[in-house]
């Protein structure tokens, strides 16, 4: 069982990108820790710190269920910079199979998300 995101325009072919739950939970975290923060002291992931506590263009997406709901296009074009940001080539080990898949994950997801604004149309989990 796994989790999809994709645009909720109709078309087969457009891009997705997808994830068992588990990789989706630790992709959230990463992202979480990338902003400065840990996903784990957040309300709704077992802690109580409140969102509105946090600076981040990702919290659409860091603070949603992972299975149901959308995201507006709005959504998805306010965090395109910080996800872009995030791919651009900075100093790390490439030899790090861990980050090079969540790089990997970053950038499926920025392809995605693309489509959403470009279409106006919603960014959808299922």
């Amino acid at each position: 069982m796994g989790l999809m995101l994709f645009p909720g325009d109709d078309d087969v072919a457009s891009p997705d990108v997808s994830w068992s739950y588990t990789g989706f939970s630790m992709f959230r975290k990463w992202l979480a820790r990338v902003e400065g923060f840990a996903l784990a002291e957040m309300d709704g992931f077992g802690g109580d710190r409140q969102w509105s506590s946090v600076s981040t263009t990702l919290a659409p997406l860091l603070n949603h269920p992972d299975d149901e709901g959308d995201l507006t296009p709005a959504q998805c074009a306010a965090m395109l910079p910080r996800l872009e940001d995030i791919l651009n080539p900075r100093e790390s080990d490439d030899s790090d199979p861990v980050l090079r898949r969540r790089i990997e994950d970053v950038s499926e997801l920025v392809t995605v998300l693309r489509v959403c604004v470009d279409k106006d149309v919603e960014l959808l989990f299922g």
